[in-house]
Parts: C-alpha cells; structure tokens; sequence
C-alpha cells in the first residue's frame, strides 16, 4: 500500500515491492493514478504466498475504508482480521441468497 503526496492510499500487488515502487515513481510502466499524485511513499507491504492469494487480498484490502486501511498499516488491524471479515460476509449473503 502506497501512500501518495495528496494523502490517498493507492492498493496493488508485486512479486518485487522495490522494482515496483521504483516504476511507480519513474512513471513509465508505473500505474496511472499514481501520476500526478506523487510523491509516494510505502506504507504497508506483506508476503503472500501465490498470485491468486494476492489478488483476493488485494480486493478485500481495496474495500477497506480508508481508516481500516490506515489501522492496517499501523498494525492495530492484521491481514488477518480483514481476510477473516470478508470471508464472514460472504458467507452471510450466500446463506441469506435464496436457491431458485
């Protein structure tokens, strides 16, 4: 997780955190939001196993707020916990969809 000169938080996955980040302030390969936002800063950044584990992190960290975002970067709040959330709600709307 990328803090950006305009105070928001930008989300995104790598296998190599530096040569991303180093992308990201070039600006050539780097992602477009971060463009005019700069400069950027790494708040937050956790080794997970394969891409597909990555990438579900990803969205549930994306659809954190941004003071859940800010606690899980300051560690009063674990991967952890926001994984086990999100699971949780899945389950409560797959038992609350009714079968047809």
């Amino acid at each position: 997780m990328l803090r950006c000169g305009d105070g928001s938080l930008y989300t995104g996955i790598t296998t190599d955190v530096e040569r991303r980040i180093d992308e990201h302030r070039a600006g050539k390969r780097g992602a477009r939001y971060l463009r005019s936002r700069r400069p950027i800063e790494l708040l937050y950044s956790t080794a997970i196993g394969d891409r597909s584990a990555a990438s579900v992190a990803e969205y549930a960290v994306k659809s954190l707020d941004k003071s859940q975002k800010e606690a899980l970067a300051a560690g009063r709040l674990s991967l952890r916990e926001v994984l086990e959330r999100r699971r949780a709600l899945q389950r409560d709307r797959a038992e609350r969809t009714p079968i047809r």
